[in-house]
């Protein structure tokens, strides 16, 4: 099937990390799918840091994976350094992250949407969409306000107007997009790349909410012009281990971080200079990365500190350049010039790329529903930063699920069965939550602390919980149930030899942190926090027979078995309230009793549940009790 202008399933807008996960879904179920993008050479770009993972977003990257999409597939097969973050930690809190090769990243991300079967590429902008209303004949968005209207088709810069059932709006930081460097301002993405202008007033002309957002990135340097001799080096771990489930081991080249701090002259420097900053000039008004401030705005927020930490990050294994994770800024480029000469190690390091601000639209998320679909314009999706997200991870979850929610609504609408996931089942699902029932005002990224089931959530059980679902709507193929299956009778297996093998009087040799657990099974002595895994291991070859990962699968599960348990009830009543749906056309004024306060969030957000409804901020317990009671 060739290309074609008059019709597609589902439109991806687009080619960032969220909308190489939205087009590839629709594709991968079967349905015509178009990806459309202002330059198809930067499809899969990694904009920022080169890194994938990291603490909650590689829990994020692997049930990426477990959902069926392509980024922990990239990854792994780009990989450049590996590292198990947190590892002195709880499980809960350990997460995957790697550095990536960022060109090779790009390319095989590009590949792989063009060998995706029922999916094209096509280089274009976007600048508005044809609507239609009951009633009404179909019209163009920026004609005016859409109160209940439905999407039909995009339009472009080139004037093509292309038909869909559905579109996913994949942005990033090009709506509309603004960079800044000191006094300099250009209408660009990225440094160099124009911005998708027309269809941010496109948007605001339809009568949605939409805000502004501020990013940045560090300068890159020639690794050739940087002084070793006074950095510290950061080596991976030794043994990798693949984002994919469906990978047993990776086989990558491994090369170093580098680590260095800024100083007393450094801040000098930024602050002298600090009103040539646009952020505090006045000319960037979005608000940026609360976890990731400009490096002006580290010594401004936390004057008492006299030294920030900086990464030095390789680009990749055929480049020279280096990215200086932690030296985001938007000041002058002689500005930053000077600043960078006064750290150790860059005294004389050759930038090739300044550092600089990028200020971009964004559609207030509370907008959307929890399958990331607006509530203005129905068969209109959106993902990733245009939803006030920060980060690659963030925006390739949204992206898978929006494609999903895309391709079902294509199939089946009007009455189509949504694919949401709960709080307790994935950090994507507590990411999507968070965005459509709080709102953002500010880049919004993912940590542990926002995940109320985190123990549950862990990086290595993402199969378990989403695989099964994946195939479901036919975006897993039989080989990872059965990969699946194989991975819980293993773990079972053990998990009965443990409970099985008692220690026994002359196991204690050698081994004193067993000394009190004469007599016990083996399970019950894992309970202890101070018996190491190793100590319960050497006991028996049988339990050395099983690989790595099931090992600790199965320590685990009965290290943490009443922790779990106790988790467990906790979302068995969320998953009641997230049960108990509220209609979409409900009249909250119908509730006697019920706070004004209330009323106004509640038909603001319109939450789909219950339980949606009860984590919306400031509503109040017994105005949640209330609906209840009349919902029953």
């Amino acid at each position: 099937m060739g290309f074609r202008y008059t019709a597609y399933d589902v439109i991806v807008i687009g080619g960032g990390h969220a909308g190489i996960e939205a087009a590839l879904a629709p594709a991968r179920m079967g349905l015509s799918t178009l990806l459309i993008t202002q330059t198809l050479d930067t499809i899969g770009k990694l904009s920022c840091n080169p890194s994938i993972g990291g603490i909650s977003k590689g829990n994020i990257v692997r049930e990426i994976d477990a959902l069926g999409g392509q980024m922990g597939r990239l990854a792994d097969a780009t990989m450049i350094q590996y590292r198990l973050l947190n590892r002195s930690r709880g499980p809960a809190v350990q997460a995957p992250r790697v550095q990536a090769d960022k060109y090779r990243y790009q390319t095989l991300a590009k590949q792989t949407l063009e060998l995706e079967k029922n999916l094209h590429l096509f280089q274009d902008t976007v600048t508005d969409f044809v609507v239609e209303e009951a009633g009404f004949p179909p019209r163009r968005l920026s004609a005016g306000p859409v109160g209940n209207g439905t999407l039909r088709a995009v339009i472009t810069a080139r004037g093509r107007e292309i038909s869909a059932s559905a579109v996913v709006l994949t942005t990033g930081t090009f709506l509309e997009g603004k960079i800044f460097i000191g006094e300099f301002e250009a209408p660009e993405g990225r440094l160099g790349e124009q911005a998708a202008r027309g269809l941010g007033s496109a948007l605001r002309a339809g009568g949605f909410t939409v805000g502004r957002l501020k990013t940045g990135t560090p300068p890159r340097i020639l690794a050739d012009s940087v002084d070793y001799s006074v950095l510290e080096r950061q080596e991976g771990d030794g043994e990798p281990l693949p984002f994919s489930f469906s990978a047993d081991r990776v086989e990558r080249p491994s090369v170093p971080c580098w680590l260095t701090w800024t100083n007393d002259e450094t801040h000098r420097i930024i602050s002298a200079n600090i009103h040539r900053s646009p952020l505090y000039a006045g000319k960037i008004q979005g608000v940026g990365p609360r976890y990731c401030p400009s490096i002006e705005d580290k010594v401004v927020r936390f004057a008492e500190r006299g030294r920030h930490q900086l990464f030095l990050e390789p680009e990749g294994l055929e480049t020279e350049e280096l990215y200086i994770n932690g030296l985001s800024s938007s000041l002058p480029e002689d500005v930053q010039d000077d600043f960078m000469r006064t750290v150790p190690g860059l005294a004389e390091a050759v930038v090739t790329r300044p550092s600089y601000a990028v200020e971009y639209d964004y559609l207030d998320p509370m907008q959307l529903t929890a399958a990331l679909e607006t509530k203005r314009v129905r068969g209109l999706f959106s993902a990733g930063q245009i939803n006030g997200t920060s980060g690659y991870e963030e925006a390739g979850g949204q992206g898978l699920i929006a494609g999903i929610n895309a391709a079902l609504y294509a199939r089946s609408a009007p009455e189509w069965e949504p694919f949401i996931l709960g709080r307790s089942d994935a950090y994507i699902g507590v990411l999507i939550d968070d965005l459509v029932t709080l709102g953002t005002k500010e880049p919004y990224r993912m940590f542990t602390a926002r995940a109320e089931y985190r123990l549950r959530l862990r990086h290595d059980t993402a199969d378990e919980r989403l695989t099964e679902r994946a195939f479901a709507i036919g975006l897993q193929r039989p080989e990872a149930l059965e990969r699946l299956e194989r991975k819980r009778a293993l773990r079972g297996e053990l998990m009965g030899l443990l409970e099985g093998r008692r220690v026994r009087q002359s196991d204690l040799e050698g081994r004193p942190s067993l000394e009190k657990h004469a007599g016990k099974t083996c399970a019950e002595a894992l309970r202890d926090p101070h018996v190491p895994l190793e100590d319960i291991l050497s006991l028996d070859g049988a339990f050395t027979a099983f690989p790595p990962e099931i090992r600790t699968g199965a320590e685990l599960e009965i290290r943490y078995e009443h922790y779990i348990e106790a988790q467990d009830r906790r979302v068995d009543r969320l998953r009641k309230m997230d049960g108990t749906a509220i209609p979409a056309d409900f009249d909250y004024d119908r509730i006697p009793g019920l706070s004004a306060e209330s009323k106004t969030k509640l038909k603001q957000v319109r939450p789909a549940t219950l339980g949606q409804a009860s984590r919306i901020s400031g509503l109040r317990n017994a105005d949640v009790m209330l609906l209840m009671v009349h919902l029953r």
